[in-house]
């Protein structure tokens, strides 16, 4: 029986839908390959910039956790590629202009000295090579990934130090509060605590700045796979502050038992560092415990399950 179309319609469609197919995957190739090309260069411009965090990292404990951000981002976007694949490709030209702001804002930091400029600036040539390739939607998707590399770029310095010093302060109040507390005459005068037997120095290792940015890093990454509502996901987040602040303060005043009873060797070597690794996952204890509770259903919503 003669279908609807004519032998030589069939074959005309037949040959369109084969140019489409055809169409559709040598765009396609082509976009990987611009893809490849442009990460090749960013690669080739980013070596030293990439091998100074790296140092950075290994060197400074404030920032030892920049070795599980990018991990932890590569793995979200590997795990959400069939979401963002999806999408359909949408290239922008806006996205070369940020791409040539980045790069001269990776020029001016290096002439300035500034390397969070010099860093920051490769977060925003991906950001422009996403939206150059593939447009807002499928950067939209990825927003979350690229912005976690964030927690990998150090904090500047100007910044570093003002957050340093009062969390000294605040440290050094909460040991020395705890400590009398616990009956243990202590006389604080500024970051120095005076025990009978001892004193202990809040130095700026000891302000509580390497949990917290470790932590914060830590929660976020844990908000994203456990919790879909983003109200709790930021609850989450916000309240790691307080939480890092607490537990060094706790620390400290764990530490100043021990040099009490012990001696100040407890203060420094090997059992400071485990002081420091129990605190933290206290720290995050205190996190899972709260999402918890913020995973318990309201009143409302268990009448409204027992209603008829």
């Amino acid at each position: 029986m003669p279908g609807p179309y004519p032998d030589n319609q069939w074959r005309a469609l037949g040959d369109l839908t084969w140019e489409e197919t055809s169409s559709g995957e040598r765009s396609q190739t082509s976009g990987w390959l611009a893809f490849v090309l442009l990460s090749t260069l960013v690669l080739m411009i980013y070596a030293p910039v990439l091998g100074s965090l790296a140092r950075q990292w290994w060197n400074d404990p404030n920032y030892s956790h920049g070795f599980f951000v990018p991990l932890f981002a590569g793995y979200v976007l590997w795990s959400s590629r069939h979401r963002w694949l999806a999408l359909p490709l949408r290239p922008k030209n806006f996205g070369l202009a940020i791409m040539i702001l980045a790069v001269a804002l990776r020029v001016l930091g290096m002439l300035g000295a500034e390397m969070f400029t010099v860093r920051l600036s490769l977060l925003i040539l991906i950001c422009g090579i996403v939206l150059f390739l593939a447009g807002s939607r499928v950067l939209r998707s990825m927003a979350f990934p690229i912005g976690y590399l964030l927690f990998m770029i150090p904090l500047p310095a100007i910044i570093y130090f003002q957050l340093t010093m009062p969390l000294q302060l605040w440290a050094s109040q909460l040991g020395a509060s705890g400590l009398v507390a616990l009956g243990i005459h202590t006389v604080r005068e500024g970051n120095l605590l005076f025990l009978p037997n001892c004193t202990l120095n809040v130095v700026e290792a000891c302000s509580g700045i390497r949990s917290l940015l470790s932590l914060l890093a830590v929660v976020v990454a844990y908000a994203y796979l456990a919790e879909p509502i983003t109200w709790k996901r930021v609850a989450l987040a916000i309240a790691s502050i307080p939480i890092a602040i607490a537990t060094n303060g706790l620390r400290l005043v764990a530490t100043g038992v021990l040099s009490y009873f012990f001696g100040p060797a407890f203060d420094s070597g090997l059992i400071h560092l485990v002081l420091g690794l129990v605190f933290f996952a206290l720290a995050f204890l205190s996190i899972l415990l709260l999402h918890k509770a913020l995973r318990q259903p309201t009143s409302h919503q268990n009448c409204a399950r027992v209603s008829p």
